[in-house]
């Protein structure tokens, strides 16, 4: 077990119709994720991507941003100062054994390395797929994240996290990275 400072979970964080309408709305858009640090890295990462904003989805980040607004000021206390990237969407299928192995947010680009919070939203059902689970080891002790659909675990971006292998159907997400002053 870890500090719970270490994550929150926010239960019913987006309802079904809502995570629904963005798989819906999102699906044809994905295309390759599979890039790290702009080269094919499959074994590091197998999943498709795509991003959206404020304008394409204005109720959506409204209540990404009054979520963030809370459980920082309950849980982390960090310094944030803006949303630099736009919401990811990313689907992990499991005909490819689609997955992201242990990583963390913070990298060594501008925007990665003022990533100080990191939010995700499971959007799909937990019977639509097998595997895939979140996993969080920011101390030497992995936790699963809850796969309810619509639930938000937030988790400093600092922590190591992983997808495991998807090994049946299609496992959906919402990521949203929050920016402040790099960690010293």
């Amino acid at each position: 077990m870890f500090p719970e400072e270490m994550y929150a979970i926010v239960p019913d964080a987006l309802d079904r119709a809502t995570c629904n309408r963005l798989i819906d709305g999102f699906s044809q858009k994905l295309d390759d994720g599979g890039l790290v640090q702009g080269q094919s890295a499959s074994h590091i990462r197998r999943s498709q991507i795509t991003w959206f904003n404020e304008t394409q989805e204005p109720a959506v980040m409204r209540r990404i941003v009054d979520m963030v607004a809370d459980v920082n000021r309950n849980v982390f206390d960090f310094s944030l100062s803006e949303f630099a990237e736009d919401a990811q969407i990313a689907c992990y299928a499991g005909d490819q054994r689609g997955h992201y192995d242990w990583h963390s947010d913070v990298g060594a680009s501008d925007i990665a390395r003022r990533r100080k919070l990191t939010m995700v939203i499971q959007l799909s059902e937990p019977d639509q797929y097998e595997g895939g689970l979140l996993q969080l080891n920011p101390a030497g002790h992995v936790f699963d994240a809850p796969m309810e659909r619509g639930t938000a675990i937030f988790f400093p971006s600092f922590v190591l996290h992983r997808v495991a292998p998807t090994t049946a159907g299609l496992r959906y997400s919402l990521t949203q990275w929050v920016h402040g002053t790099p960690f010293r």
